[in-house]
């Protein structure tokens, strides 16, 4: 991603329906996962801005990875102090000393996704979770999957043979952001400037942008319970046995 991408997510992401939704997600899946009041070691790994990792605090200590020290001023910008200049298909950590690995939108940005998922189980404590969200169907490729340096976008079946290949074991798969596919189809497959290598932020009114909020509140809890068919997201928590 250019400095300009980075700007743009550092500005939106406390506040703009797509991150919000999405960091709610996660969330609400952690707080399913871990019910009773813990202090957990989590590796936030493609931490891209931060706003993730700072959202994580509370549940215990968390340790931000990037692969790109730029992403990571913006991390610091934040107050984030544990700080990790990594590649993903290279942790830089022991051998199972971490409770959690949240990896939001991070393998479709690595080349080697499987080698990455074997990095993950071996950071992982046996018992120890993966939570990780990737770009859905191959079909909604566009400008916006080029601007953020995708190598790839991913449906469940083949999310679970990679995650699997990796010896985690699956808890839940699903798709996510369902109830908006219509709208992110809309954009991908039909907006003019689709084809341009820009993210698809498009500026809604403060209305708007509270009511998709609460749409994807809504849903989050409903996965917690449900699988969904379909979405413009792909949804897995993993387990190192």
């Amino acid at each position: 991603m250019n400095t300009e991408e980075y700007e743009r997510m550092y500005r939106l992401e406390d506040t703009y329906w797509w991150f919000v939704g999405r960091h709610h997600l996660v969330l609400t899946l952690l707080q399913s996962a871990y019910p009773a009041e813990q202090s957990l070691s989590i590796l936030d790994v493609g931490c891209g801005t931060g706003a993730m990792s700072q959202k994580l605090a509370p549940f215990g200590t968390v340790v931000s990875a990037d692969f790109s020290p730029l992403a990571l001023s913006f991390s610091k910008r934040r107050g984030i102090g544990r700080l990790v200049v990594s590649d993903a298909v290279r942790l830089p950590f022991r051998d199972a000393c971490f409770d959690v690995v949240i990896a939001m939108d991070l393998l479709e940005h690595v080349e080697d996704d499987q080698t990455a998922l074997c990095e993950i189980h071996r950071v992982l404590k046996p018992g120890g979770r993966l939570i990780s969200t990737v770009p859905a169907y191959p079909s909604l490729w566009s400008g916006h999957d080029v601007a953020l340096m995708h190598f790839r976008r991913y449906v469940a079946p083949v999310l679970r043979r990679r995650v699997t290949a990796a010896h985690l074991r699956i808890e839940r798969l699903s798709y996510a952001m369902t109830f908006l596919f219509p709208i992110v189809w809309m954009v991908r497959k039909i907006w003019p400037g689709r084809n341009n290598p820009k993210a698809s932020l498009i500026p809604v009114p403060g209305l708007v942008n509270k009511m998709l909020v609460r749409l994807l509140t809504w849903e989050n809890h409903i996965i917690k319970h449900l699988n969904l068919p379909w979405g413009v997201t792909v949804l897995c928590v993993a387990v190192r046995p």
